[in-house]
């Protein structure tokens, strides 16, 4: 199967303003605390979150970091992200596939966290092989990237959220030592640094 395209993801959003009940889920709030307490680092210069969704994440990230770029490919979702995180200048919001679109998104000296969170297995195996190399790209010398995926059954994705953290962490082996591994039943949180 091939990578989702964004318009699978406006048809979820026109459908409905939250399609996977992130503000209103004790799943969300609880893997979202494990999230934030897996990052290595207590502050951070320059994030990069991929799929941002509506924002629920990136508005408990934004105080531990300068500044933050949160990207995802429906403009609805970022609508609302926009609007949830409106007192937060530091924190931008730009519509963007990764890993396509991410050619001028580079910072000067690179974004010492990359989040990919619940976005990895909408990426085929190509894909998740080229979104490690942009990874890579985009990184400050010694960034962390934290991958977040659930784990249950996912028939309409390209890959599992199991096969999109190994293929990713995989293609980045050479250069990217894991520093953490969360798994849980139904999620895991996988920290490596570049």
């Amino acid at each position: 199967m091939s990578s989702l395209p964004a318009a699978y993801f406006d048809a979820l959003y026109d459908a409905d303003p939250d399609p996977w009940l992130i503000e209103t889920s004790a799943y969300d709030r609880r893997k979202h605390a494990a999230t934030l307490a897996a990052l290595p680092g207590t502050r951070y210069r320059n994030a990069l979150e991929v799929g941002c969704s509506i924002g629920v994440l990136t508005e408990q990230l934004a105080p531990r970091c300068d500044r933050v770029l949160a990207i995802d490919v429906a403009e609805a979702a970022l609508a609302r992200a926009r609007a949830r995180l409106a007192q937060a200048p530091h924190v931008r919001f730009a519509c963007r596939a990764f890993p396509g679109d991410m050619q001028d998104a580079q910072v000067a000296d690179g974004f010492d966290l990359i989040l990919l969170s619940e976005i990895l297995y909408y990426l085929d195996a190509q894909a998740l092989v080229r979104a490690a190399r942009v990874t890579r790209l985009l990184a400050a010398s010694g960034a962390h990237v934290q991958l977040v995926h659930w784990l249950g059954p996912t028939p309409d994705y390209p890959v599992s959220g199991q096969e999109a953290a190994e293929i990713f962490i995989a293609a980045l082996r050479p250069v990217a030592p894991i520093m953490l591994q969360v798994h849980t039943a139904n999620y895991r949180i996988d920290v490596l640094k570049l």
